[in-house]
């Protein structure tokens, strides 16, 4: 089926639409009209690519549109943590398991991630965001907002594109972590 769609939106369509426009410009003669034949084939083609990708640059637009209100990582209270709580590297704490849910962090802290679908489908739209909070008084320490869109491509034999801000490298779980947890250096 993926292969049909993709001849379709990429052969069928684009040799039709320039048959066409080929057929109707031949066919005419008054200078006039030729000019509306291109000016209505150009205004087509480009309704084409709107309906194509435009609901992708769309949702783009809105993920960037959100990002900007409340996207990123906020550190509400760091926490200093000794040395042995980091890896061998002392830039990443060793304590982060990621498949325990919400005890991911152990027991001192609660770990909690929501998302929600702003759009479901293709393409899709989400709003990712983790929090940290300590377990002891219930405290939000830090949380990080990712927006994001998946899909809306036309259809081919690639993997789907995707649009996320800010980016996990600026904004992830990782980033989180190495903001809210500090390496207590006991040379100071």
């Amino acid at each position: 089926m993926s292969l049909l769609l993709f001849l379709f939106y990429w052969v069928i369509i684009p040799v039709s639409l320039f048959l066409i426009t080929r057929w109707l410009f031949r066919r005419t003669t008054a200078p006039f009209r030729k000019r509306m034949v291109v000016v209505v084939s150009v205004t087509a083609f480009i309704g084409l690519l709107w309906l194509a990708a435009g609901e992708k640059w769309w949702l783009d637009y809105q993920v960037r549109e959100l990002c900007a209100k409340d996207g990123g990582v906020k550190v509400y209270e760091a926490v200093t943590l000794p040395a042995e709580r980091f890896d061998k590297r002392w830039q990443f704490i060793n304590f982060y398991k990621p498949t325990q849910g919400e005890n991911s962090l152990g027991v001192e802290y609660l770990f909690k991630q929501d998302t929600h679908y702003y759009r479901i489908g293709n393409p899709e739209m989400s709003r990712v965001q983790y929090q940290i909070y300590r377990r002891s008084d219930g405290k939000l320490l830090g949380e990080t907002i990712l927006y994001g869109r998946g899909g809306g491509d036309l259809p081919g034999p690639w993997h789907g594109s995707s649009f996320t801000c800010p980016t996990y490298a600026e904004a992830g779980i990782n980033v989180l972590l190495q903001k809210l947890f500090i390496q207590f250096n006991s040379k100071e």
